[in-house]
């Protein structure tokens, strides 16, 4: 046996299933950088939009909702006038967050930019 094969093919499928459902949950446009922005101190719609440049409303909208539903972003209603709508990181979207932090300073460190110079021959 190999050192890369396992004795428990099971537990492997259930790991890359797990694994790929967390992927395309935070891998739907505009979810991550909505999951960083609320860790980072967004609470209200416009937070939010201030903080994740390029969203729209109607879909920073479908967003919040759809990771509230999931339990990544908790919702409180301020009785008000005008009434507020408060959003808050869940534990369950901190704990993501958390295991998410390499990729974000991964991101920061191999930004989409122009490919570094090539050292002169010689």
């Amino acid at each position: 046996m190999t050192s890369h094969e396992t004795t428990e093919p099971d537990i492997d499928a259930e790991a890359c299933t797990a694994f790929q459902a967390v992927l395309e949950q935070v891998g739907r446009r505009w979810t991550g950088a909505v999951l960083l922005a609320a860790a980072r101190g967004a609470r209200r719609f416009t937070d939010y939009r201030r903080m994740v440049p390029g969203i729209s409303d109607r879909l920073l909208s479908q967003r919040l909702k759809e990771m509230e539903h999931l339990g990544l972003i908790g919702r409180a209603v301020i009785p008000s006038t005008p009434v507020q709508i408060l959003y808050h990181p869940s534990d369950r979207g901190t704990e993501l967050l958390a295991a998410l932090e390499p990729l974000i300073a991964y991101g920061l460190r191999h930004a989409p930019g122009p490919p570094p110079a090539a050292a002169p021959a010689g």
